[in-house]
Order: C-alpha cells, then structure tokens, then sequence
C-alpha cells in the first residue's frame, strides 16, 4: 500500500498572515507510518548522489534532515538563525515578503569537496535555499541536490534553483 503523504498536511489558513494557507507538515511528523515513509522517499532520490551531509534549517528542517541523515549513513550540519551557533560562522542573507533574514552554519561545518544534499521542508519562493547553497558552497562543498518534503509550484521557488538537481515529495 502507497501511503498518500498529502493526507497528513495539514492546511492552516490565514497564517502567518491573512490570505496565506500555511502547509502545516506537523500531522505528517506525528504519524509513525507517515513520517517514516516520508524519509524512505527522501532517502531513496537522496542514496544515488552519495551524500557525505544532509544541511536542514531550523526548525522542520532539523526534523526531516537528521532523520534523513540517519537513514543514508551521512552527518547532519544545521543552518541557523544569527546567534545560535557557540562558533566562528559564515552567513548568507535572503529576502522574505516583508524584509530579510539571515542564516549561518559553523565556518568548519563542509569539508572542501563534501558531497551535501540540501534539504528542507517547504519550497516556496526560493529563498531560504538558495541561501543554504550559497553557504555550502562558500565553503567549497558541492551541493549533491536540493530536496523538499512540500513544493508550491506557484510561487515558482524552483526558478531561482536554476542549474540544481531539485526534487520535491509532495507539489501544490
């Protein structure tokens, strides 16, 4: 039996803000079955392009990346928000609707050559993960592919990933 995984999304109207439905992945988290067969897809497109680091920002990121760490035999490095990180880091800088953000990993976090696969929860319009390739590569990693447990094709994130092996599990 497939398992539907858009059966445990939830959808969230109004949030953040009014006129936005928010994708609410937690349901599909909180189910053994669900979640599980989620990192076994993840895993499966991820295992052929041999990842040495699975990169996931906070905070869903961290959820799906360890466990997808796990399951291929890889580390996982986290990507967080300014001041988080106890050591020397490197950033990079993304638009959000309504103004900027930041994210950072540990400046000793890819080793030059390290295969990474990318991964996060939701691709939207792009942004948080062009920043987490941009960090990869500063630090001479190579970006393996980008992965996404949720993509909303109509803000046309996957435009601005141009040139990347992208893949997502679930598309809206």
């Amino acid at each position: 039996m497939t398992l539907d995984l858009r059966a445990r999304v939830r959808d969230v109207p109004d949030f953040p803000k009014e006129g936005i439905v928010f994708k609410d992945v937690m349901p599909l988290i909180a189910d053994p079955d669900y979640f599980s067969e989620t990192i076994r897809r993840l895993a499966e497109w991820a295992r052929p392009r041999e990842p040495d680091l699975i990169l996931g920002a906070e905070a869903r990121g961290f959820i799906f990346g360890g466990a997808l760490a796990y399951a291929l035999g890889a580390g996982f490095i986290a990507a967080r928000k300014p001041g988080k990180l106890p050591r020397e880091t490197i950033e990079a800088t993304f638009e959000l609707e309504y103004g900027t953000d930041r994210l950072q990993v540990h400046r000793d976090a890819v080793q030059p050559g390290a295969r990474v696969i990318v991964l996060d929860d939701v691709l939207a319009t792009g942004g948080t993960a062009k920043a987490k390739l941009e960090l990869v590569e500063q630090l001479g990693g190579v970006v393996a592919g980008v992965v996404f447990v949720i993509e909303l094709t109509f803000l046309h994130g996957r435009d601005r990933l141009d040139g990347y092996d992208v893949h997502s599990l679930i598309q809206y």
